[in-house]
């Protein structure tokens, strides 16, 4: 890696944050439901892409070892925490079961 690797790095992380903000920050109330769902695959890609950036740490960095188990671990439990809540969110649109009395 050379050594503007790093700086290349940082700066699109900062791109990506930016540009994420700046497409959620727009988006009306009322797709927030549909398109939370549409967008757990997303988390799935930054899961996989922990797993790459874990898979290729020196073995003999415990720092990259350990962000790299960090990227995984925040990855998974965004990915499992996004499909719950859209879950919920989706069983508020279901129609109740019909009462005795209907």
């Amino acid at each position: 890696m050379n050594e503007f690797g790093g700086f290349i790095a940082l700066y699109i992380f900062m791109l990506a944050a930016f540009t994420g903000y700046e497409v959620i920050a727009r988006v009306p109330a009322i797709l927030h439901t549909p398109l939370m769902s549409g967008s757990n695959f997303i988390h799935g890609i930054v899961l996989v892409g922990a797993m790459f950036a874990l898979m290729h740490a020196d073995p003999n960095s415990p720092t990259q070892l350990g962000i790299g188990f960090l990227g995984v671990l925040l990855g998974a439990g965004n990915a499992a925490g996004g499909f719950v809540v859209t879950e919920r969110m989706l069983e508020m649109f279901k129609r109740s079961q019909p009462g005795p009395h209907s």
